[in-house]
C-alpha cells in the first residue's frame, strides 16, 4: 500500500532536530508522489541549545550543504574567524601550558619549522608549539545558540511545535506510532527520530535509564573575557587565536567569539566527586580555577587571571561506559546525542549529529521513492532506518570513545603519551584527522546500499 503523505516526527529542536527537519523538507522539492509530512516537536517553550561554543568541520558544512546549502551559509553568518581578519587562520595550537621552559624551541612538530610570530613570547610563554592545519574555515568558533537562531528562520511556519514533552510512545497495530504528550495530546506518525540531546528521553524510553549519559568526573569552567583586555595582557597574536593549553589532570582553552570582541576560555579539571546537581551546570567562581591551575605556567595563570570573579561550572556527561546497541527500534532512530553522546573534546558532537541527519535524509529520500512504485511503506521506512544505524553506529560509537581518550591525552593520563607532547601531538593529529577527513558521499553510497539490502 502506497500513501500520498509520509509522517515523520522529530523530537526535539536544537541544532540537529532543526537541520533534519530541513533537510527532510527540502527533499520534497522533488516533487515526489509521497510527500513527507514533517512536524518537530520541542519540550521547552523556544528553541533552545545548551553550552556555548560550537565549531563545524569542512565535513560537518558539506553535509549540511547536501542537504540545504542555505543551513551552511547560517554558519557564516554567526563564526567568528580564528586569527587576524584580513588573514584567517586555519591551525589549532597545542602547548604544554604546565611546565616553564628555560629557552623557547624554534621548531614545530615533525621538523616544520616556525616563524619567531609562531613562538612569540609573551608572558613567558616558551616550549615548542604544535600547529595543526585543519583546512579552510576549519575553525571558526560560534555560539550555539546563535547559530540555532539563524537555521530557525529557515524554518517554515507551523513545522516546529512548543510546549510539547514526549511522556510516552506506543506502537499501534497499523504499523505507526502514537506519541503521548504531558499536555494530554496524543499524535500518530510513521516514525520518530528523536533528537532530544544527551539527556534524552526518548533514548530512556527505548532502552532503559541503564544507557542515560553519565557523569566523565570531569568539570568545564567556562568564561568570556573582553578581548581588548585579553590583546594587553597576552598579546594580540596569542589572543586572536586558538590555543590548547595541555597538562596534568586538566587542560585549558581559548578561542576568539562575538565577532572577536571577546575570548572565550574553557577550564576542563577532574572531579572526584558525583554530580549531585539535577542540571548540568552551576555557578562557579573564579577561585576554583585559580585554585586548579596555580602550579601552571606564567602564561595559563595570567589568562586565568582575567577572567570574572562569576561563572559557569559545566558537568562533562557521555556513553563512554553505556553505549545503547543500536539506534533504530522498529519505526523509532535516535540521532545526535541521543544516540552517542560524547565529552566535547574533539569537538565532533554536533557534527557527528549533522552526518546522521544526513543519513537519514539521503535513507529516507531512497525509501519514498519506493513507496511511490507501490512498495509498502512500512517496509520501506523500516528498512531505511534499519541502514541509518548500521551505517552511522561505527563512526559515531567511536567518537564518543576517542574524544573521551583524547580528553585523558590533553591532560597527561594517556599511558601511551604520558607527558610527553611530541608523543600526545601524534595521538592528537591521527584522531583528529579520523573525524575531518571522512567521505561524506562515501557514506551517502554506503546508506543507499544497505538500503537495498535491508529491503
Amino acid at each position: 500500500m502506497s500513501q500520498s503523505e509520509i509522517d515523520i516526527a522529530i523530537i526535539g529542536c536544537g541544532i540537529i532536530g532543526a537541520i533534519l527537519a530541513l533537510g527532510l523538507i527540502k527533499s520534497n522539492e522533488a516533487q515526489p508522489r509521497a510527500k513527507l509530512n514533517i512536524k518537530v516537536y520541542e519540550q521547552a517553550a523556544s528553541p533552545r541549545e545548551y553550552g556555548a561554543g560550537i565549531g563545524f568541520t569542512a565535513t560537518a558544512r558539506k553535509c549540511m550543504t547536501l542537504m540545504d546549502e542555505r543551513i551552511a551559509d547560517c554558519v557564516g553568518v554567526v563564526a567568528t574567524l580564528n586569527g587576524e581578519p584580513e588573514n584567517p587562520d586555519y591551525s589549532m595550537r597545542f602547548v604544554d601550558g604546565f611546565r616553564t621552559f628555560p629557552t623557547p624551541q624554534h621548531e614545530g612538530y615533525g621538523g616544520h619549522s616556525q616563524t619567531a610570530e609562531d613562538i612569540e613570547e609573551d608572558v613567558s610563554i616558551h616550549g615548542k608549539v604544535y600547529k595543526l592545519y585543519v583546512g579552510p574555515r576549519g575553525f571558526e568558533g560560534c555560539h550555539r545558540a546563535q547559530f540555532l537562531a539563524e537555521v530557525m528562520k529557515l524554518m517554515p511556519e507551523g513545522i516546529a511545535q512548543f510546549k510539547k514533552r514526549v511522556e510516552g510512545f506506543e506502537y499501534l497495530e497499523t504499523g505507526r506510532v502514537r506519541l503521548d504528550f504531558a499536555d494530554g495530546e496524543q499524535k500518530e506518525c510513521d516514525i520518530v527520530i528523536a533528537c532530544d540531546g544527551i539527556r534524552s528521553r526518548m533514548r530512556e524510553l527505548l532502552f532503559t535509564p541503564a544507557y542515560n549519559a553519565q557523569y566523565t568526573h570531569q568539570l568545564a569552567f567556562r568564561g568570556l573575557v573582553p578581548m581588548d583586555a585579553a590583546i594587553q595582557r597576552l598579546s594580540r597574536y596569542r589572543a586572536l587565536r586558538q590555543h590548547m593549553q595541555c597538562g596534568p589532570n586538566a587542560h585549558i582553552m581559548h578561542f576568539p567569539v562575538a565577532g572577536q570582541k571577546l575570548m572565550n576560555v574553557v577550564a576542563f579539571v577532574q572531579d572526584p566527586n558525583e554530580w549531585s546537581s539535577t542540571g548540568m551546570t552551576t555557578p562557579a567562581q573564579k577561585s576554583e580555577v585559580v585554585e586548579a591551575f596555580r602550579e601552571w605556567g606564567p602564561f595559563v595563570r595570567a589568562l586565568i587571571d582575567l577572567l570574572p570573579e562569576n561563572l559557569d561550572k559545566w558537568a562533562v556527561f557521555d556513553t563512554y561506559d553505556c553505549p545503547i546497541p543500536r539506534y533504530v527500534e522498529h519505526r523509532v532512530a535516535l540521532a545526535g546525542d541521543a544516540a552517542h553522546a560524547s565529552s566535547p573534546h574533539h569537538g565532533a558532537g554536533a557534527g557527528m549529529g549533522v552526518e546522521d541527519a544526513l543519513a537519514l535524509v539521503a535513507a529516507l529520500t531512497r525509501a519514498r521513492v519506493d513507496v511511490d512504485r507501490g512498495v509498502a511503506v512500512g517496509r520501506t521506512l523500516e528498512a531505511a532506518l534499519k541502514a541509518y544505524s548500521k551505517v552511522r553506529y561505527g563512526r559515531s560509537q567511536w567518537l564518543v570513545r576517542s574524544s573521551r581518550q583524547l580528553g585523558w591525552t590533553f591532560e597527561w593520563m594517556n599511558p601511551d603519551t604520558g607527558a610527553e607532547m611530541d608523543r600526545a601531538f601524534v595521538d592528537i593529529r591521527d584522531r583528529s584527522h579520523q573525524v575531518w577527513h571522512f567521505d561524506v558521499e562515501g557514506m551517502v553510497a554506503e546508506v543507499e546500499r544497505e538500503y537495498r539490502q535491508m529491503l
